[in-house]
């Protein structure tokens, strides 16, 4: 009779122990879901009351510069809320919020919201017109912002013939200033004539996507989708007064203004709050204020795995990360280095009607749903044509679902379910932006499912692996090219500190060749680079063109900026970096001067 070794025993042992780990938090986030639906006027400001009034005096935000207890979080709240009242905002208004990470930033807009008013969360990087559109599509009445951000506001609006009004939050010349204002108000609960009778089905947030292509929309964020944001994450992670969540992400996003702050204070933690993250602070934060959770998004974890070794990363008292867009060949670096108890990885989407949770652990994977759950989750994967962006449809007009392990993009039926929650696809308030996200005819005449517009691809074991947003998938003599395997087989050689894949068109071709724009260190050498792509990517899937940088465009979620170039676009004569072009003849990477690069717009010779 075969014996099982030790070390199998362990890893067997340890498989059943995520699973039924797994099993009992998916129960306790059904419950949860459950409860939430069963009352349309719980909303979070109500749920919160009940927090704040038990615990008190602790610590519930802390910011670089201040503290708000449970208490102090509740009265402030209620200022914000009376100031509302007082100034005459009814349900429905729209208010704007630029201010870089803070406790207040918290405070406004769980006040705000407590009123039935519409807080748009603006992205505190954007500056002229992009933030004008974003002000223009959300049509508030009011903007709050900080002082920094206060001109910047101003400038974006100037040439509005309507424009909202704005006030600061501290001092800044003479505009008027909120938080002097809400200082007279009282923080006591608001009275029956003051109240709202704010349910779950009214907007509580526009939340903006992160615009990688074109410019942000705004998204549909009402009270019941926050509901449940916070209270199922809340589940998930189990947090007791004893928690601290450290929070470094942007507030204006879901991740780090919803997710992360909510799911922690509903059980009783407490937030640290940072404006920015910070490699070289990142360790010496989390030990200094005893952090046991920290909210991630996946570039983050990697930027930790290869910044230079910090003592303070080996006494930390993390229980669990979470987050998503954690990359596989980085997993299970980060959790070796920096012995990562539990890392609970995600896939979401701030408009998407649906989510996965990988809750079992599984490195890479960013989902799996179990059978006791499929009655509430629907997910298909079906297959696209590449060239074109749309569905692969069959003879009968209808889509095709992909086979297992084939990528295809991911889409959810769109219901009208009020007792569903978050799986209600809330839209955007551009209509049009709203209507490209809703495929018709799927399976049968008629039905309506939701494009996630990222490709997945699901293994025999269940577990979903997200392969790449449709768009990063191109086609270069006659094959298609997935930007993301190319960007982890150049990830893979040495010096390569990070890069990002893009399409580039070259006159006279059709499709589009790779471009691969690397930032590199002194151990980086080109000579062996072509060597190194035979052995991992078809001729076809190799970058014709590198481009080296000092860094890399981000968005404020931490993603590549994505983008397609021409070639008259990447000029070599400019100050963004070094241009190479792979020459087949000499079959290595020339450096492109002025000359060549006039050869190559012509569209001769070379590829």
């Amino acid at each position: 009779m075969d014996i099982m070794s030790e070390p199998n025993l362990i890893e067997a042992q340890d498989l059943i122990s995520r699973k039924k780990r797994a099993q009992a938090d998916w129960l306790k986030a059904l419950q949860a879901s459950s409860r939430i639906s069963a009352d349309p006027t719980l909303i979070l400001p109500r749920a919160f009351d009940a927090v704040a009034e038990a615990q008190g005096s602790r610590p519930a935000l802390i910011g670089e510069t201040e503290t708000f207890s449970f208490a102090d979080l509740a009265d402030r709240s209620n200022r914000y809320a009376r100031w509302a009242v007082q100034n005459g905002f009814v349900i429905g208004d729209v208010v704007g919020l630029m201010m870089d990470n803070r406790p207040d930033y918290v405070a406004i807009w769980l006040g705000l919201t407590r009123v039935g008013v519409i807080v748009a969360l603006y992205n505190t990087k954007l500056i002229g017109t992009s933030l004008a559109h974003c002000i223009r599509t959300s049509a508030p009445c009011l903007i709050i912002a900080d002082p920094f951000h206060a001109d910047i506001c101003a400038d974006a609006i100037a040439s509005d013939p309507n424009p909202p009004g704005l006030c600061v939050f501290g001092g800044h010349g003479a505009m008027r200033r909120i938080d002097t204002e809400i200082a007279a108000m009282s923080g006591s609960r608001l009275a029956p004539d003051e109240s709202r009778d704010v349910r779950q089905a009214h907007c509580a947030l526009y939340i903006f996507t992160s615009g990688t292509t074109g410019l942000p929309k705004p998204a549909i964020v009402s009270h019941r989708r926050v509901m449940h944001w916070a209270g199922w994450f809340n589940a998930l992670i189990d947090p007791t007064p004893s928690d601290r969540m450290y929070n470094c992400l942007p507030m204006y996003h879901s991740l780090g203004g919803v997710v992360a702050v909510w799911a922690t204070l509903l059980g009783g933690g407490s937030v640290l709050i940072r404006e920015r993250f910070s490699a070289r602070h990142f360790w010496s934060d989390i030990v200094d204020f005893e952090c046991t959770l920290f909210q991630y998004i996946g570039e983050l974890c990697r930027y930790l795995v290869h910044a230079d070794a910090d003592p303070c990363s080996s006494r930390h008292q993390l229980r669990l990360v979470l987050g998503n867009g954690l990359r596989p060949d980085v997993w299970e670096r980060f959790v070796e280095r920096f012995t990562i108890p539990r890392v609970l990885e995600f896939y979401a989407a701030t408009e998407s009607n649906f989510s996965l949770y990988n809750l079992e652990g599984e490195p890479g994977a960013i989902g799996r749903i179990p059978p006791f759950v499929a009655a509430h989750t629907t997910i298909r994967l079906i297959r696209q044509d590449v060239s074109t962006g749309a569905p692969l449809r069959s003879p009968d007009g209808f889509c095709q679902v992909v086979d297992v392990d084939e990528p295809g993009e991911a889409i959810s039926p769109i219901i009208g379910d009020q007792k569903r929650g978050s799986a209600i696809f809330e839209g955007y308030l551009d209509a049009k932006a709203t209507e490209t996200k809703i495929l018709r005819d799927v399976f049968e005449p008629g039905d309506q499912w939701l494009r996630s517009g990222d490709l997945m691809r699901k293994d025999a074991r269940g577990f979903y692996y997200f392969v790449e947003r449709l768009g990063d998938t191109f086609r270069w003599k006659g094959e298609n090219v997935a930007t993301s395997e190319v960007a982890a087989a150049i990830l893979d050689f040495n010096g390569v500190v990070d890069v990002h894949v893009a399409p580039v068109s070259i006159p006279g071709h059709d499709g589009r060749a790779g471009l691969a724009t690397i930032v590199a260190n002194d151990d980086f050498d080109l000579d062996h680079l072509k060597p190194h792509l035979d052995a991992r990517l078809p001729s076809y899937a190799q970058p014709l063109f590198l481009h080296f940088c000092a860094e890399l465009e981000i968005t404020e979620t931490f993603r590549h900026k994505r983008r397609a170039f021409n070639l008259a676009e990447l000029d070599p004569n400019g100050s963004g970096g070094r241009l190479y072009v792979f020459d087949r003849a000499e079959n290595r990477y020339l450096p492109v001067d002025g000359a060549l690069h006039a050869e190559l717009l012509t569209g001769r010779g070379r590829f």
